[in-house]
């Protein structure tokens, strides 16, 4: 997946973990989402959950959430405004 995370089957069936651990990149997000800083989620996993292997989880997951509503967006052509239209 990347540097720092990796979707082993052999691991956790296969769930998005940090390599060389167990530790769920989920989990990691969601103390993310609850307002943890990075050096205390890195705390909480013993040092084995580094701030790039937080930033890289972050990157993903937002370039995943992007994806997901890009391909949910209807397409719209842009059209030149008539010669009618007048800006109020």
């Amino acid at each position: 997946m990347g540097q720092h995370l990796v979707a082993d089957p052999e691991i956790c069936h296969g769930q998005l973990t940090f390599k060389g651990t167990r530790i769920m990149v989920k989990d990691v997000l969601d103390m993310v989402a609850k307002g943890w800083d990075w050096e205390r989620i890195s705390t909480a996993w013993y040092g084995k959950v580094s701030h790039e292997a937080i930033a890289e989880a972050i990157k993903l997951a937002s370039e995943a959430l992007i994806e997901k509503t890009e391909k949910r967006r209807p397409r719209y052509q842009s059209k030149q405004p008539d010669a009618n239209w007048k800006a109020y």
